[in-house]
């Protein structure tokens, strides 16, 4: 693979997965949309969609990494070259971007129409349901830790899961982690999902939108990024080699 097809692979994957993942967020929590507190279940739900629909449109491209967690951790592990790094990051980074400001516009009459500051931030980026950040930093680490060792288990030539059926399950498992981790931090386990569509809550002009919580946002980058590699080499040293 070259750096051209792992740019286009992973900006395309990561748009598509903030478009419908920050899209049911909005769908739940914006005034006046038909989705209007369809609640938590939904949410975890459409992420998990979103997840699945990114693997299986960029999977063959890039490998739909999608995420700089699983990047950096399939490096760690060897199987990620350091030349591709920035086109991933950038891919995804830049992705993530656009795919929250996509969801900006398809809702672009509901942001005046909804006064809670909270709940229109909450579409781009997530927040603690308790603030202590060390609390926070360990879900965020253990969410993602969990989220690696599924998809290495997934992809595991042992478990002889047909490659088409791989992006569901990928979503599967995202949709897990958010029913059984999710409830305290609101499961970020991805740096550019919640980075980039964070840095578009602060230039977009949302009527009303309040802080960006800039004082929070190293939680779900260092807390994804530590857990996807911790994860990845528990899963290779501990149980793939039995």
């Amino acid at each position: 693979m070259d750096a051209v097809h792992a740019f286009i692979g992973e900006f395309t994957g990561t748009m598509l997965l903030v478009l419908l993942g920050d899209g049911v967020v909005a769908n739940v929590v914006l005034a006046r949309s038909k989705g209007a507190g369809g609640g938590w279940i939904v949410i975890t739900a459409g992420w998990g969609v979103a997840v699945a629909i990114a693997v299986y449109v960029a999977g063959w491209v890039s490998g739909a990494h999608i995420n700089p967690a699983v990047t950096i951790a399939f490096y760690a592990l060897g199987t990620t070259p350091a030349a591709l790094l920035p086109a991933y990051l950038a891919g995804q980074f830049l992705g993530a971007f656009v795919g929250a400001v996509l969801v900006w516009l398809v809702y672009l009459p509901h942001w005046r129409e909804t006064p809670d500051a909270e709940a229109k931030r909450a579409i781009f980026c997530t927040a603690p349901a308790i603030r202590a950040p060390l609390a926070n930093l360990a879900t965020e680490i253990i969410g993602t830790a969990v989220l690696l060792i599924g998809v290495l288990g997934i992809f595991h030539a042992n478990n002889g899961i047909g490659a088409g059926l791989g992006p569901y399950l990928v979503g599967l498992l995202v949709f897990g982690i958010g029913l059984s981790l999710g409830g305290p931090t609101g499961y970020a386990i991805n740096p550019a999902r919640d980075l980039a569509p964070r840095v578009a809550h602060a230039l977009l002009p949302i009527a009303g939108k309040g802080s960006s919580d800039w004082g929070y946002a190293w939680i779900p980058v260092i807390g994804p990024l530590v857990g996807g590699a911790l994860g990845a080499l528990l899963y290779d040293r501990l149980i793939a080699g039995l």
